[in-house]
């Protein structure tokens, strides 16, 4: 005959077993959960720890990119000096692709004249009177306004569109100030943009490393001369006098100066596969502790970068 006392103890007993598995496996799918929690931390900690790395490294690539093309640059006596070139080279296991050319290839916001402002726009595929219209505004966007000027129609148009903002009325510190100009389409501007610069300070076009569109905006330049000069720029790339002799009145806004500003397409490689791309414009320095000085800077890590 079981005792009362024995069955209470045994009630008891099972009781605390009972409690003490809950609480055991209660702690378990604790431990569990605080694991895949730690998990997910411990990759995304990863994942933050790499991008600053990969972008430190990226730096430092494209610095060397840019200082490997200098020296390129520099080597050679000033009347020598190339105006383009590209190169592939592996520092500390990345590899670094460069292409530089000069900036006087482009046209400068700032410097050129009217009449090369819209044959660009033309060579685009922009109406002559509807380029003319925008190139207008574009000048007076660069235009200093005098200071006891009363005048402001340019202001009144802005604000007549609808704009918050009016003419910069100082020259552009970056192309893409371009869409702020009033009336610019923004097709056009896209379309531009790979054409057009705010570095070189020249109002001509370096003639020997403009792209086929750049040549077409030289005032004076037809079908047949624009054809004539690649074919002689291809047959001899370093015949700048011929090519200026070649390009007739179309040569009045042309120059063979490359100055002393290059931009340079940079693209590297990381040790895990990622790439990089970025475009950095410098000036050599003709005296000075440093060869040359970065006038724009931008990789993927500031956005997507322009083509073109």
């Amino acid at each position: 005959m079981t005792r009362p006392t024995d069955k209470a103890a045994s009630s008891s007993q099972r009781a605390d077993n009972g409690f003490i598995l809950v609480t055991v496996l209660w702690l378990i799918a604790a431990l569990a959960a605080l694991a895949s929690i730690y998990s997910v931390y411990a990759v995304n900690s990863a994942v933050a720890s790499r991008l600053p790395d990969d972008r430190l490294q990226a730096e430092a690539a494209i610095r060397a990119g840019v200082e490997l093309a200098a020296y390129q640059a520099i080597s050679a006596l000033a009347a020598a000096r190339p105006a383009h070139g590209a190169f592939v080279t592996k520092l500390a296991g990345e590899t670094i692709s460069v292409r530089y050319r000069s900036e006087a290839a482009r046209i400068d916001l700032n410097a050129a004249p009217k009449e090369l402002l819209a044959g660009l726009f033309g060579a685009l595929g922009v109406d002559a009177a509807v380029a003319s219209g925008y190139v207008d505004h574009i000048l007076a966007w660069r235009k200093t306004r005098e200071p006891n000027a009363t005048d402001d129609a340019e202001a009144a148009a802005y604000k007549q569109a609808g704009l918050a903002y009016g003419p910069r009325e100082a020259p552009f510190n970056d192309a893409l100030e371009l869409a702020l100009v009033l009336g610019a389409p923004p097709a056009v501007v896209e379309r531009s943009l790979p054409f057009v610069t705010v570095y070189s300070g020249q109002p001509t076009v370096d003639a020997l490393d403009a792209e086929p569109q750049t040549l077409s905006a030289l005032p004076g330049m037809t079908p047949e001369l624009l054809q004539g000069a690649l074919r002689a720029r291809a047959r001899d790339p370093e015949d700048g006098q011929g090519l200026l002799k070649l390009l007739g009145a179309a040569a009045k806004q042309a120059t063979v100066d490359s100055g002393k500003a290059l931009r340079a397409s940079i693209l590297v490689e990381l040790h895990g596969g990622r790439r990089i791309r970025a475009e950095v414009v410098f000036r050599l320095a003709d005296k000075g502790e440093t060869p040359f000085d970065v006038l724009y800077w931008r990789d993927d890590f500031d956005g997507p970068l322009q083509q073109g």
